[in-house]
């Protein structure tokens, strides 16, 4: 299953640095506008320590964890919707992502050049958010024209749905809002927005970069955006971009938790940004172990077994049979597959079975 997460936010906020910590490809960081032009690609692993229990227990040839693609997109600045700056290829990238890291710069620091000249990050936000969605409200307008005469006309009642669900598009984003904003609770109705592709309906986390003090407790800046997103379907993380570009240089994880530790901190942040972004994706992780192999597989929250089998391969979803499941929490306890089927933990769960986050699954089939 592949998907992305878009870093973006104005030039040199931190997000190049940011994108560092996270993969092992290296961005170019520096302190001047447009640094990075074509988006920089990473994929990540997920942090999950019921791998590494199961890989304990198994002792498999290999283990093989979740995966989210993070890509770094050129800063964005004010006039991007109508191409200023590197704005026509800054939105082209950003559209093709499952869903938003906005990276906004919470920190003072003189050495580091800001584009508009002082730390904002409420204005930086409201920069983004402006071009955005006047992007999308050109989207829609221009989809308007296309499907208003046949919706008025009565006759086509796709068309009319349509039109309704872009009329209430339209309203919001002429005021200012986001498209996320509008809560679509029909399936169709979320299906049809769906194909519109609009830019500002994407998920989002805000990611608040802050100082090496600000880490834990955040800052004023820190709280100016929480308060600014409590109306918006999205997700606020602290994070200090330059301290954990400093954690990943450190050679060993012992060096690496002990700095954590001396912070105050548990885990870093580059790992709560990668939970956080998996969250934001609305996946979730079922497991298959043997010997061969120990593996994570990521699956839309929600999906039934046959769908989750047709991620190994469409073969399982075309002749999906049965699905045998181990909840993680059984297998842990009993020890083994073996141990499991003996204790009567193994359940035979047909094609209406919806997946729950953790269960380890065998699949039959028959093509």
């Amino acid at each position: 299953m592949s998907l992305q997460c878009g870093i973006v936010g104005l030039p040199n906020v931190g997000k190049s640095t940011l994108f560092n910590c996270l993969s092992n490809a290296r961005a170019q960081a520096a302190n001047f506008p447009f640094c990075t032009i074509e988006p920089n690609t990473g994929v990540i692993t997920v942090p999950d320590e019921r791998l590494a229990a199961l890989e304990k227990l198994v002792r498999p040839q290999r283990v093989v964890p979740a995966t989210v693609e993070i890509v770094d997109i050129a800063g964005l600045v004010k006039g991007a919707s109508k191409g200023e700056g590197l704005g026509n290829q800054f939105l082209g990238n950003i559209r093709e992502t499952d869903a938003i890291l906005h990276v906004l710069r919470c920190f003072d620091d003189d050495n580091v050049a800001h584009v508009d000249g002082s730390v904002n990050p409420l204005r930086d936000k409201d920069v983004i958010d402006a071009e955005l969605q006047l992007k999308d409200l050109e989207t829609v307008e221009s989809r308007i024209n296309k499907v208003q005469k046949q919706a008025q006309s009565g006759g086509d009642k796709s068309a009319k749905r349509m039109y309704d669900i872009l009329m209430r598009y339209k309203t919001v984003l002429a005021q200012g809002q986001s498209a996320r904003t509008v809560a679509l609770d029909n399936a169709e109705d979320r299906k049809l927005a769906r194909d519109l592709f609009l830019l500002t309906d994407k998920p989002v986390l805000y990611v608040c970069n802050v100082d090496e003090a600000s880490a834990i407790t955040g800052n004023r800046y820190v709280e100016q955006i929480r308060e600014a997103i409590r109306a918006e379907r999205a997700d606020l993380l602290v994070v200090a971009a330059k301290t954990e570009a400093e954690i990943a240089e450190l050679e060993t994880f012992d060096e690496r938790l002990l700095f954590l530790q001396e912070m105050g901190l548990q885990e870093s942040g580059v790992a709560r940004l990668i939970r956080a972004a998996y969250r934001l994706l609305n996946l979730e992780t079922y497991f298959t172990a043997g010997a061969p192999e120990v593996r994570a597989w990521t699956y839309r929250k929600g999906a039934k077994a046959p769908q989750a089998a047709g991620i190994i391969h469409t073969d399982f979803e075309k002749g999906f049979i049965r699905a045998e499941v181990i909840k993680y929490s059984d297998y842990i306890t009993c020890g083994s597959e073996a141990a499991c089927r003996e204790n009567g933990k193994i359940a035979i769960e047909g094609k209406e079975y919806v997946v729950q986050d953790g269960d380890i699954m065998h699949f039959r089939f028959n093509v």
